[in-house]
């Protein structure tokens, strides 16, 4: 198997070329696996159901042992893809505490940080959907 990233690789069955895509993929492109769900509110407020998790969000997390707890992202690591969120931690053995990194899909954004152009993007978006009202009518006017 060849061992550099493919950008033309659409997707396989196969676990192990799975694995492949997501350790070979360059950082711009694991950007993406970062995604995390929005909640309703915020979906409307950014114009789209998930973003790329950033430091200084606040997170509910909706899967495993932490099930319900929230707190804000200390931490993303793109290398691995995981994040570390704060006050989820384990007790080690010793009695020292360790933090979780927790995978960005069994988490939920409650509350942004500050993101530029974000909400001027759901404006543009606004903006367009007028602009296309106008040319339906006019055109509708000009039938007529």
């Amino acid at each position: 198997m060849n061992k550099k990233f493919s950008k033309t690789w659409k997707g396989s069955k196969r676990p192990g070329k799975q694995r492949k895509y997501v350790a070979n993929a360059p950082i711009h492109t694991r950007k993406k696996f970062i995604s995390v769900n929005l909640a309703k509110a915020l979906r409307e407020k950014a114009g789209k159901r998930n973003i790329p998790v950033k430091k200084g969000d606040k997170v509910k997390v909706l899967r495993g042992k932490f099930k319900g707890k929230e707190g804000k992202i200390l931490e993303v690591r793109m290398k691995t893809g995981r994040v570390i969120v704060e006050g989820i931690q384990v007790t080690k053995m010793d009695n020292s505490k360790a933090n979780v990194k927790m995978q960005p899909s069994n988490l939920q954004i409650i509350e942004m940080a500050d993101r530029k152009g974000k909400v001027e993007m759901k404006k543009t978006k606004e903006v367009k959907k007028e602009k296309q009202e106008t040319k339906t009518e006019k055109t509708k006017e000009n039938k007529k």
